[in-house]
């Protein structure tokens, strides 16, 4: 059986459902359990929940209830699987605030514990036992891939490119964000799809650029050093709720960047000649196009040979002065993509107001990979 906090989100509680239809039964629990009785590790544990949390609270009274409420979540998800070690927890996302404080006080139980988080590919959710983003289960370096390829030309070839069918750009929730079929340039260009500023992805996980205004100072450096008639080409994320105009427009002025707004996001992909991303899942599907990608920020596909990750501003600037040489390997791309389509991701279709169709027995195989951690 699974235990999971209730999201109040058609989507995401479809997954639980699923989860529970294959795992005998699910707890949803819509209120979370609270008890405030301190383990030896409960200090610390609540102060790595909150210092992740994507609201952080405003004022020292609302910072106190956080920390209260936290600690009362992690101490009360640990008595209970305690008394429950042999359901599973199971949240979505969980790398901060609440949901990590629950997962965590499974684990510190004993118990299994999975993250679900939305796929890059289309009809694929993501149930990792580990983590989710950068910090998820997904093997590093070629040899893992090469191993689980074999000589199987299932697992070598062009299967994965199916996934991407289907694949389009995001419905913007901005005016003066779209996804127009305007014609893109000739000249050689480079394209960065931005991300929301304040997604755990960017967060969390940016590196050394240190969130999205340090990402965007490194590339107008970079973009310096371009070779005469290139430039970069930047497009700001559908959702993001605010215009990250002010730091970009000095950018622009440079006469070295170009932002694009208004033409469709894969359209640019398709017309570039490289995909330069912090993390971004669009960095991930570009591979679709047969892209070199450069990644800066920490990202479980920022392998060097899948992407040429630029681990400073000095390897970004090189990568910047000679685009026409940023490459990749197209076996390493092969295999990894095979196994996130054949194994990492199972399939799991859902419509609004419409019964879920998912991969029972790959939902099966992740809940019993949660339980072997």
């Amino acid at each position: 059986m699974i235990t999971y906090p209730a999201e109040f989100n058609a989507r995401k509680e479809a997954v639980f459902t699923a989860l529970a239809q294959v795992d005998g039964g699910g707890h949803r629990l819509r209120f979370p359990m609270l008890s405030f009785r301190d383990f030896p590790q409960t200090q610390a544990r609540v102060e790595a929940a909150l210092s992740r949390a994507k609201k952080q609270p405003k004022g020292r009274l609302g910072a106190a209830l956080k920390r209260w409420l936290v600690r009362g979540q992690y101490n009360g998800a640990r008595r209970y699987f305690l008394r429950h070690p042999d359901r599973v927890a199971v949240a979505w996302n969980g790398l901060g605030g609440s949901r990590a404080a629950f997962l965590q006080g499974a684990r510190d139980a004993g118990a299994a514990a999975l993250h679900a988080e939305l796929a890059p590919f289309p009809g694929r959710i993501t149930l990792d036992p580990v983590g989710v983003n950068a910090e998820s289960g997904v093997p590093q370096g070629p040899e893992f891939y090469t191993d689980w390829a074999g000589q199987d030309p299932q697992r070598s070839g062009d299967n994965w490119r199916t996934v991407g069918q289907g694949m389009t750009a995001r419905v913007s929730r901005r005016d003066d964000v779209g996804q127009s079929t305007e014609a893109l340039p000739d000249t050689p260009f480079l394209f960065c799809p931005l991300q929301v500023p304040d997604d755990s992805q960017v967060t969390l996980f940016s590196g050394w650029c240190g969130g999205m205004e340090g990402f965007l100072s490194a590339l107008g450096q970079a973009a310096m050093h371009l070779p005469d008639g290139w430039h970069l080409r930047l497009k700001e994320h559908p959702s993001a709720k605010q215009s990250l105009r002010g730091v970009i427009d000095p950018l622009v002025q440079s006469g070295r960047v170009v932002l694009d707004n208004a033409t469709d996001s894969f359209a640019q992909v398709a017309a570039s000649r490289a995909v330069v991303t912090l993390n971004s899942s669009m960095g991930l599907q570009a591979f679709f196009h047969d892209k070199p990608v450069v990644t800066l920020g920490c990202a479980f596909f920022a392998q060097p040979g899948l992407v040429a990750p630029a681990r400073d501003q000095t390897a970004l600037n090189r990568l910047f002065q000679a685009p026409q040489a940023i490459g990749y390997d197209p076996e390493y791309r092969a295999r990894f993509m095979n196994w996130l389509d054949q194994v990492y991701y199972p399939a799991f279709h859902w419509t609004e107001g419409q019964p879920a169709e998912a991969d029972l027995p790959g939902f099966a195989a992740k809940l019993a990979a949660a339980r072997a951690v």
